[in-house]
């Protein structure tokens, strides 16, 4: 009789510590999905501000390159002037 009232004590503590329920898992994991989109959101906000820093460099860039191209096309056309007319002087010999 002790053997069998040992087993459905075990038994007993077994079963009421045993699983957890879903309402007691969902309410150990909603404030941590809910913490996770705010992280989440957060890092895609932070990825845009980054991504729109890049493409502001990249435009500055862009230009930098764009002004040294227009100033080599009027040193271009500089030496182009002075070779014609030196062209022209040894024409005239």
């Amino acid at each position: 009789m002790r053997k069998i009232v040992g087993l459905v004590g075990v038994l007993l503590l077994v079963n009421l510590t045993g699983c957890a329920t879903r309402e007691f898992v969902r309410t150990q994991i909603d404030p941590l999905a809910d913490r996770l989109s705010k992280i989440e959101s957060t890092l895609s906000r932070l990825s845009a501000c980054n991504d729109a820093e890049k493409a502001e460099a990249a435009a500055m860039r862009a230009e930098k390159a764009a002004k040294e191209a227009e100033q080599a096309a009027k040193k271009s056309q500089q030496l182009e002037r002075k070779s014609e007319k030196i062209f022209e002087l040894e024409q005239k010999k």
